[in-house]
């Protein structure tokens, strides 16, 4: 029985003489001796270390059954599937102007009709819902909160209709917050409003520039007296968006947070993420790979951390993609699988009239089925990365987005973090 081909194994900095095993498969890490280690290279463990490290997954019984098991994963995932996630985009119209924004190639004031709300709210209740499956849906835009009548509209039918038949029906927003007051959100809190995800670019100096009003006054200030209002109500994901020059300024920000009366134990997780190219638009960048990026995430992680907020720990990370009950519905009832594919029309898997259409070649569904993937140590965090960022790397899907080298770099890093910090993540 060998050790598992999905685990990492890192010195101790805290322990000479001991190493760490990182299962990139459960996310679990376990410090032992490096005599334990060099007894299990040598197959001469005991009886009861073998167990445990069973137990953990960190040794196996058969490594081909091993492989065959996570080349299954997806279809076992899909199969066993009880909760439908959808991202549902209610208009491109926003009150801000973000230079960067990712929408701006089809941003306008396009917004979800009541004729195509009600088709969603049945395709939903009979393709899902009837089906025994539960129902998440995340509002996202533009601004979501500009289409509060076709929000509540969507959200109370479907509640409505998932407790007549005994399943549950949640939502979320991605939204700016220039709106998210407390009275909104005590509105929509018996709807089935549980969490908001947020964006703050840095402290106001920097997220005035980047995410001004339409009329060019800055919303940093705006922002967090509706955060301070609505924290304890609904969990709030704080998020930002970075450049080279400015991310070593975002943790002001969380400074600022603090400074407010904001107890980071009650937010959810923080995170940061690099300014990517406008929806369309193509470029030869090595997205995350590069450098910069991987000292930003560390350092920006390392902050959120040190300060108490929590933030992801590595882990499991099927794309949406590949997981059949995940879709995103456009404001005009068109179909894709993940938001970020919005401005590639070719890339739409059909609509809500007429259905899901066969993406299996056009996405490259199990495209990470391969050799050289499977036998990669960094699969279950992986699974052959990102389609958006291949598409924007070469202009097409033509292949796995590999995060070896990213992994290379950062993992181990990543892990000292979680372990130094212990409980101050998610």
């Amino acid at each position: 029985m060998p050790l598992s081909c999905y685990l990492t194994i890192y010195p101790d900095p805290a322990r000479p003489g001991s190493v760490l095993l990182y299962s990139t498969k459960k996310s679990s890490l376990v410090r032992v001796s490096e005599r334990l280690l060099a007894a299990a290279y040598a197959d001469t463990l005991s009886k009861e270390e073998r167990d445990i490290l069973s137990r953990l997954e960190l040794w196996v019984d058969d490594l081909a059954a091993e492989r065959a098991a996570m080349a299954n994963l997806v279809e076992f995932s899909n199969h066993h599937a009880t909760t439908f996630t959808a991202t549902v985009v209610l208009t491109l119209d926003c009150n801000l102007a973000c230079p960067y924004c990712f929408e701006e190639p089809f941003r306008g004031k396009h917004t979800m009709s009541k004729e195509t709300a009600r088709l969603l709210v049945d395709w939903i209740k009979h393709e899902q819902i009837d089906q025994g499956r539960d129902v998440e849906l995340r509002f996202y835009g533009g601004e979501p909160l500009l289409a509060i009548p076709r929000l509540k509209q969507i959200a109370k039918s479907l509640q409505d209709m998932a407790i007549a038949a005994g399943r549950t029906f949640t939502f979320s927003l991605v939204t700016n917050a220039t709106l998210l007051t407390r009275t909104v959100v005590e509105e929509l809190l018996p709807l089935g409003l549980q969490s908001a995800l947020i964006t703050l670019d840095g402290p106001a100096e920097f997220h005035n520039q980047q995410r001004p009003f339409v009329s060019g006054r800055g919303s940093f200030d705006l922002i967090l007296d509706n955060l301070c209002s609505v924290y304890d109500l609904i969990t709030i994901k704080p998020g930002g968006n970075y450049t080279r020059e400015n991310y070593r300024h975002f943790p002001a920000m969380l400074d600022v947070l603090i400074e407010a009366g904001i107890d980071p134990a009650k937010l959810g997780s923080v995170q940061f993420s690099p300014i990517h190219p406008k929806s369309g638009k193509q470029n030869a960048c090595a997205f995350d790979s590069e450098a910069w990026q991987i000292e930003a995430n560390l350092f920006l992680r390392e902050e959120i951390l040190r300060r108490g907020f929590s933030t992801d720990k590595p882990g499991m990370g099927i794309c949406m993609i590949e997981l059949t009950n995940n879709l995103v519905v456009n404001y005009d009832g068109s179909l894709y699988k993940c938001p970020a594919l919005l401005g590639w029309p070719e890339l739409s898997i059909g609509t809500l009239a007429e259905g899901v259409s066969d993406y299996r070649e056009s996405h490259r569904l199990d495209i990470w089925k391969n050799e050289e993937c499977l036998d990669c140590a960094y699969l279950p965090l992986c699974f052959g990365g990102c389609r958006f960022f291949r598409k924007l790397q070469t202009g097409s899907i033509d292949g796995v987005d590999c995060r070896k080298n990213m992994l290379d770099a950062s993992l181990e890093r990543l892990v000292l973090q979680d372990l130094k910090y212990g409980k101050k993540r998610c």
